[in-house]
């Protein structure tokens, strides 16, 4: 038996032509990565912090930066639920495992600032450029002003990063600060649906929707 596609927005995990609906978030959750894995990026809350914690188990010191995620164990629970709690978390998911996490924090600040963490098993895929569009999407829809971050000056894999997202560097006095203006036109093309990202349609004129259907709510 056939099914009836006419008016979906995409086809399965076909996404090149998805359109994209009034109830998808800033950006489309789909990712393919340059291995051709198939992720889902989502938003996060608090019945993420197992598979969080079960994530930053892995990460020895050669992941760590400026002393995050904590090499103690109870350091890094209480780190992971307050970004939880303070931030808009999101998570690179595959196979029911969590790889992949970025937050802005606090999340109703008007120059949030940003950090992004990838599982050592999946570095250089491609994840954390594509966490950090789900994080500029996600705040321009917020109506914040830009996003900021400090990098470490030796840590030229992740300066490499942003610089592809769009994050300029401002001040250079020790670590590296970095920021990204969300009236940049980067914060309106990280918005567009795939089949206009990836497809042969022409950019709309005007940006996605601010809604945000895979946000969970207070109560989960």
């Amino acid at each position: 038996m056939e099914t009836d596609t006419t008016g979906v927005a995409c086809d399965g995990w076909d996404g090149n032509q998805c359109e994209g609906t009034v109830h998808c978030p800033p950006r489309c959750p789909r990712f393919v990565d340059k291995h051709g894995a198939r992720w889902t990026v989502r938003f996060a809350g608090p019945n993420d912090i197992d598979r969080l914690l079960g994530m930053y188990e892995s990460f020895g010191t050669a992941e760590r930066a400026q002393g995050i995620p904590p090499a103690d164990y109870d350091r890094r629970v209480d780190w992971v639920t307050g970004l939880l709690a303070d931030g808009s978390n999101v998570v690179a998911e595959r196979d029911g495992q969590i790889r992949g996490h970025a937050v802005y924090t606090p999340t109703d600040a008007d120059r949030p600032e940003i950090a992004v963490f990838v599982h050592p098993a999946v570095q250089g895929r491609g994840v954390g450029t594509e966490l950090c569009r789900q994080l500029v999407a996600d705040a321009a829809a917020a109506d914040r002003e830009a996003l900021v971050l400090h990098v470490e000056t030796g840590n030229r894999v992740a300066r490499n990063v942003y610089h592809e997202v769009g994050f300029r560097t401002v001040v250079r006095h020790g670590d590296l600060r970095m920021e990204l203006p969300l009236d940049d036109p980067v914060a309106t093309e990280v918005r567009w649906p795939p089949v206009v990202r990836e497809g042969p349609v022409e950019p709309p004129s005007e940006t996605a929707p601010k809604g945000s259907a895979l946000r969970p709510s207070a109560d989960d």
